[in-house]
């Protein structure tokens, strides 16, 4: 499950590819303009800026920009800087078997779930932020996808 800091981290890049080319954008302005209180949003900021996804301006006039063109930039690589991995059980990260499974190997559950995050990774790793802004606004967004 992808945490409010993941979304909202999504919701700041996706604000700033609408703004992409015109300057930096600031921290009050994203954090208005999204509901998302200034300080959570400044680590979120500092997190993706790391991750190599922003940079900084600084000055009267500074903020951040993406650092890569929104027709560049996947879901998937902003959701990895913070959330560390899409699997979605915590046995396909570590490789190691789960306290109630009695053997990995054979696990039926871990199969599956090494299925779904294979096909989480293929759409979030396929979507970029120039491609999510233009099915919303074609009306793509609101079908459903089926996996």
């Amino acid at each position: 499950m992808i945490s409010r800091k993941g979304k909202y981290a999504l919701r700041s890049a996706l604000f700033l590819a609408r703004k992409h080319g015109n300057g930096p954008v600031s921290v009050d302005e994203i954090a208005a303009a999204e509901g998302i209180s200034r300080k959570f949003l400044e680590t979120i900021m500092q997190e993706l800026k790391k991750g190599g996804i922003l940079h900084s301006h600084r000055g009267k006039l500074g903020g951040y920009t993406l650092a890569e063109s929104p027709q560049e930039l996947t879901l998937g690589r902003i959701l990895r800087i913070i959330e560390g991995t899409l699997v979605p059980v915590p046995c396909l990260e570590s490789n190691e078997p789960c306290e109630d499974c009695p053997d990995d190997g054979e696990c039926l559950i871990r199969l599956a779930m090494r299925e779904v995050g294979d096909a989480i990774s293929r759409v979030l790793d396929h979507k970029t932020l120039d491609r999510l802004l233009t099915d919303g606004q074609s009306g793509e967004a609101a079908l459903m996808f089926h996996i």
